[in-house]
């Protein structure tokens, strides 16, 4: 049983049913997720969130935006999407702290690494806003970052697919999932696409497990934290 671990949730799954936005719905549903494993294992949750769902800095940079100001504007989609996460998930019952590490104190607390530690000594969820706070990082390498910094001993990374495959599932019938790589088979590979390589490099380097699967079936958050063999283990 993990003590503490990190849950890196993409903005396009926070859109849900529809193609952008958030799906309150289906925030809720993760939120009742989340409560089975706060309640049933006591293990502390940080979660990371994207930004995808309404802008993606990379995408939108060019035609007279600069990348860094792009990046800025993706920092604050995270932002916008852990706000909702928050109040959503308080609404179920699931006690929850918004902290961003872009200055923004009107809307949220600042994040500081005892202050953080604090609510999740707690039982508090806490939600990381902001990515790291710096352009030309995704929140894919933030997440390993911020995971190893509050000493997370799992980073699970939610997708539409229940792990990693030796080809695009959406394309092949025939696509074989793996169950567990190592790191170093992740980042040669180069049809493996699912985590940004510098994140993986980054878990590599400090041995921190990455457990790739699909969070939006039900049982599937618990399923991993309790160390069932769920999705793509690389480790």
């Amino acid at each position: 049983m993990y003590k503490r671990v990190l849950l890196k949730v993409s903005g396009e799954q926070l859109a849900g049913k529809y193609e952008r936005g958030i799906d309150p719905e289906l925030c809720s549903w993760l939120a009742r997720e989340i409560k089975k494993v706060t309640k049933k294992t006591g293990t502390q949750v940080v979660i990371m969130v994207g930004g995808g769902n309404l802008v993606r800095g990379a995408e939108i940079a060019g035609h007279g935006i600069h990348r860094v100001t792009a990046d800025h504007m993706g920092m604050l989609a995270t932002m916008i999407n852990a706000l909702a996460l928050t109040d959503i998930f308080e609404s179920e019952g699931l006690t929850t702290r918004c902290l961003s590490s872009i200055f923004a104190e009107q809307v949220a607390e600042p994040f500081v690494y005892r202050l953080a530690e604090k609510h999740l000594a707690q039982g508090r969820v806490v939600i990381a806003a902001g990515g790291i706070g710096r352009p030309y990082i995704t929140t894919d390498t933030a997440a390993v970052s911020l995971a190893l910094e509050l000493g997370c001993e799992l980073v699970m990374k939610a997708t539409k697919y229940n792990g990693v495959y030796d080809s695009d599932p959406a394309k092949s019938s025939t696509a074989k999932q793996y169950a567990t790589l190592s790191f170093q088979q992740a980042i040669e590979n180069p049809d493996i696409k699912v985590m940004d390589k510098a994140a993986l490099g980054m878990a590599m380097d400090y041995k921190l497990t990455t457990v790739i699967f699909d969070s939006l079936k039900a049982g599937n958050i618990l399923g991993v934290v309790q160390g069932k063999a769920i999705g793509t283990k690389i480790s």
